[in-house]
């Protein structure tokens, strides 16, 4: 059974900060354990998909930017036979920050959304709508923060013509700034359903994203196992089991509430730990033939 972990062409900008190649540790434990493994790169024309018996989505960390394409490769695997991990429909589903109403209308505690279709204009009676004197808005297909802007009730004016203009190319949702993402964005970490680990990233003096590049810290506590389940709720919502999720969220009063369920590209935080990378292969050999 031939294996391809599916990475990006990449840059330099997404993995500062990251100490370990996670891809390359992930391949080299892989192969180390006998199976047959290679990396590829996603929008590479040369490589031969059909070569491969499984694709393993890793790491394609700028599909948001070429959306349209990466989902027709994507069906362009399945039309191959090839077993895409995670599933094509979980992905599809994950690639539209929508996902987020269907996660709500299960009952399940999101960060409340409300959505700008593309072409409208941002609305002031989204303050009172969502409860709240500071907004986030951000697109409904993105990444890393990516055309993310703060608004608040003091500068909206100068901020409402910055995102009118960005509507102008794609939907984007509208969210209460949640004064906790100070205390850190929890992330926890899950292989075919089964916890594995968890990080706790925090947003630099001043600033709100949390991402590494954004110059974001991250540290390793230990869970409360409450939280633990409370994040596995999320997994056992979806249709079906996917190799890896990353539950990302913040706890308010003592309880987990989603910001994002990482299911196409997320990073693992592996950390080339070997108990880590079991569990991932362990979750791998469960899930294919």
């Amino acid at each position: 059974m031939k294996i391809t972990v599916v990475g990006y062409k990449k840059e330099a900008r997404l993995s500062q900060g990251v100490a370990n190649d996670e891809d390359t540790e992930l391949i080299s434990f892989l192969k180390d354990k006998g199976l047959d493994v290679v990396p590829s790169i996603w929008n590479d024309e040369n490589v031969d998909w059909s070569n491969f018996d499984v694709a393993i989505i890793k790491s394609p960390w700028d599909y948001h930017n070429h959306l349209n394409e990466f989902l027709n490769w994507l069906d362009h695997l399945e039309q191959l036979g090839i077993k895409v991990l995670n599933p094509v429909e979980i992905i599809k589903w994950n690639s539209d920050k929508h996902y987020l109403k269907d996660i709500a209308d299960r009952q399940l505690p999101v960060i409340a959304s409300e959505y700008l279709e593309k072409g409208s204009c941002f609305d002031n009676n989204f303050f009172d709508l969502l409860n709240a004197d500071k907004l986030v808005v951000k697109p409904c297909v993105s990444a890393g923060a990516q055309n993310t802007v703060t608004i608040s009730r003091n500068n909206v004016n100068e901020h409402s013509k910055e995102i009118n203009e960005l509507l102008k190319d794609q939907d984007y949702m509208v969210q209460p700034f949640v004064e906790e993402i100070k205390n850190g964005e929890w992330s926890f970490l899950f292989f075919n359903g089964k916890y594995s680990h968890c990080s706790l990233k925090k947003p630099k003096e001043g600033d709100f994203r949390v991402q590494h590049y954004h110059g974001g810290s991250i540290s390793y506590p230990t869970p409360d196992p409450l939280h633990i389940e409370q994040a596995g709720a999320y997994l056992k919502s979806l249709p079906q089991s996917t190799l890896y999720a990353r539950v990302d969220g913040v706890l308010i009063d003592n309880a987990f509430n989603l910001m994002e369920l990482e299911l196409i590209e997320p990073y693992l935080f592996l950390n080339g730990d070997n108990t880590l990378l079991e569990n991932y292969y362990q979750a791998l050999t469960e899930m294919i033939p």
